[in-house]
């Protein structure tokens, strides 16, 4: 896999990166798995800037989110379904059948998670898979010791987890509900490529984890390295402890080429 520290607005970046890929898809539909949360937000503002300027489209995107929250209606201002609508599905030109999130207020949990795998399959597989990494390493809700071949199910949050989140529900944790639907992390690596993104000095234990070489359950983040064709973007603050070497070539290049990124192979 590819680690890439980049200057620019990881967002930014990473919508650039999927209208060329959309650009270059062999095939039609092209489906993405998609996340939520705050380092992507600038991603979609990007990609709807792209649509308006008709330089992409989503009539041929297929779309499957990464999770929901358990519990949370679609109208709820913190579930997926409404962060999904907000940001993205109501400024571009996607087909609502073609734009796929969880049920988080299913009455049979196993049965909508056996569905969206189902779904999945239908659609071809994931082409592009983006998404973000937690504190902990988590990837999607996969916490620690979830295994690497999961499946889309309903889980537990951990508690970091819902301290983290706990600043879009009014910093107050007892209203983060406990559960969630998510993808499994087998279903992440089942995609043709993967993107994921960490930004901030609060990711990087997680990115240094990653670099450390062992990959094991009790960080998510490591399954990433089992994939043929995955990169992590980060940005110079989720860098900070990659060690003196790493940081070193990452300035040395900034004085050099200040827009270049720095792209590491692991």
């Amino acid at each position: 896999m590819k680690l890439i520290i980049t200057s620019h607005n990881l967002g930014l970046w990473a919508a650039s990166y999927i209208c060329r890929r959309w650009q270059l898809a062999q095939k039609k539909p092209f489906v993405l798995g998609l996340p939520t949360g705050g380092t992507v937000v600038d991603m979609y503002a990007a990609l709807c800037g792209l649509v308006k300027n008709g330089k992409m489209s989503f009539q041929d995107i297929v779309t499957f989110n990464m999770d929901e929250y358990v519990g949370l209606s679609s109208t709820h201002e913190q579930s997926y379904h409404y962060y999904m609508k907000h940001n993205l599905f109501d400024h571009v030109d996607i087909r609502p059948e073609n734009a796929h999130i969880l049920d988080g207020m299913t009455k049979d949990p196993q049965q909508e998670c056996a569905h969206y795998e189902q779904a999945i399959t239908q659609a071809g597989g994931i082409d592009l898979f983006l998404g973000g990494v937690g504190r902990n390493g988590h990837l999607a809700f996969n916490e620690p010791g979830s295994a690497f071949d999961s499946r889309t199910r309903m889980i537990t949050l951990e508690e970091n987890t819902r301290q983290a989140n706990s600043r879009f529900f009014n910093n107050d944790v007892s209203q983060v509900p406990a559960h969630a639907l998510t993808v499994g992390i087998g279903t992440v690596l089942d995609a043709k490529e993967l993107l994921f993104l960490a930004s901030g000095e609060t990711k990087a234990q997680a990115v240094a984890r990653l670099m450390q070489g062992e990959i094991t359950l009790q960080w998510p983040i490591t399954a990433l390295k089992t994939h043929a064709n995955a990169t992590l973007l980060i940005d110079e603050q989720a860098a900070a402890a990659l060690g003196t070497d790493i940081l070193n070539k990452w300035h040395a290049l900034q004085q050099a080429q200040p827009e270049q990124d720095l792209v590491l192979s692991l």
